[in-house]
Formats: C-alpha cells, structure tokens, sequence
C-alpha cells in the first residue's frame, strides 16, 4: 500500500530536476515576449517582405511539431552555425530557442489582434491631433494593445512551462526526465513518482496562474473604464 512517506521519497528525486525546469521557462519566456512583439509588428508591417517574411515563419512553427523543433535545435543547429557546444550547452539552448520561437508562433497573433482590435476612432483621434505614426503607435494604440495582451501572454507563460516536460527528449535532466529515470529502474515507485510531478507541476503554476487572473482583472478594469 502507498502511503504518505512513499510521495516524500520521490520529491527530492524530482527536485532535482527543478532547476533545469525553471531555467529554460525563463529563458523561453524572455526570448518568446521580445520576439513575439518584433513579430506581431512584422505581422502588421507595410512592408511586403518583412509581412510575408514573418507569416511564413509563424506558419512554419505552428504547423510543425514542438518535439521536431527540438531535435532540429539540438542535432542540427549547432553544426549549421558551427557552434562547438558540450551536449548540456546544444540542449539547454534547444530547449529554450524551441519552446520559445515556438510560442513566438502564436503570441505574435495575439500581437496582430490585439493592435489591430484598438478601435479605428482612436487612430483617427490621434491623427487630428497631428501625431506621426510613430506617436500614435507608441502613445495610444500601443498602451491600449498591451493591455489587451496580457491575460493571453499570462496563459502562454503556463503553456511553455507545460511544453518543458518535453525537454527530456534532448537529455536535459528536468523534472520529467528525473522522474522518468527513476521510474524505469523503480517500478513500485510509479504511481507516487507521476503523481507527485503532476502536483510539483501544479505548484510551480500556481504563481503563473495568479498572475493571469490578475492580469485578466487589470484589463477588464481598463476596458470598462473607457
């Protein structure tokens, strides 16, 4: 029978990945927020090029699998580039690119919408008021769109935080791969050990979960004030 002592046996056995985990959540996060804004405006821009450019790059990333994307991170990029990495360096930076560039796919979209769902009397307003577009960009639409952006941006931090669990198909040792590993070799263990890494999971999002509520409760605040 399993008890209580079985689960705190096989935490610190998935701590040890913990590290790993939060680290390349954070790298995707960093990466994926600023490339998504770049793309979102690429999405937008009057540029032929830079538009086509970047709708093949968000069609290429949404419509191919995350776990590809790793392998080709992991096995391929380095030699393209000619990068000469230790195993944990080409893994840690596939992890992070892969999970970022591929969220960049989707964040980029709620980018566009959200800058193009600023009401059309707002460019309008700012236009009579001789702002270049530059201005209008950065002083109203832009502050409006950000506002607009953030409970979608909070629920994509919790997406790539699941999407790290996949990191273990490129050897990087998280909290997926730690519990995995001991399974095989500790079969009795498996019921406590998966349950457990669904609740250090759960735990790890409850920060991130808190943060898009109040993100949700910030923007409904701002549109209702309008």
């Amino acid at each position: 029978m399993i008890g209580i002592s079985d689960y705190a046996e096989v935490l610190p056995i998935i701590l040890e990945g913990f590290d790993i985990t939060i680290s390349v959540l954070l790298g995707a996060i960093v990466i994926g927020y600023f490339v998504a804004f770049v793309a979102g405006f690429g999405r937008i821009s009057k540029n032929p090029f830079v538009s086509k450019f970047t709708a093949i790059y968000v069609e290429i990333f949404r419509g191919t699998s995350l776990v590809v994307q790793l392998f080709w991170f992991y096995f391929v990029l380095p030699g393209l580039l000619g990068l000469d990495l230790t195993p944990f360096q080409s893994a840690m930076m596939a992890a992070i690119l892969g999970i970022g560039l591929n969220y960049v796919a989707y964040m980029s979209e709620v980018v566009r919408g959200s800058i193009l769902a600023v009401p059309k009397g707002q460019y309008e307003a700012s236009t009579a008021l001789n702002m270049s577009r530059w201005q209008r960009m950065r002083l109203v639409v832009f502050p409006q769109a950000v506002r607009m952006m953030l409970p979608e941006f909070g629920n994509y931090a919790i997406q790539m935080l699941k999407a790290t669990s996949l990191v273990y198909f490129i050897t990087l040792a998280d909290m997926t791969y730690q519990a995995h590993s001991f399974a095989i070799t500790h079969i009795s263990a498996k019921i406590p050990l998966y349950i457990m890494l669904l609740v250090v999971y759960f735990i790890v999002a409850l920060p991130l979960i808190g943060l898009t509520k109040w993100f949700e409760r910030m923007a409904s605040k701002g549109v209702a004030s309008e």
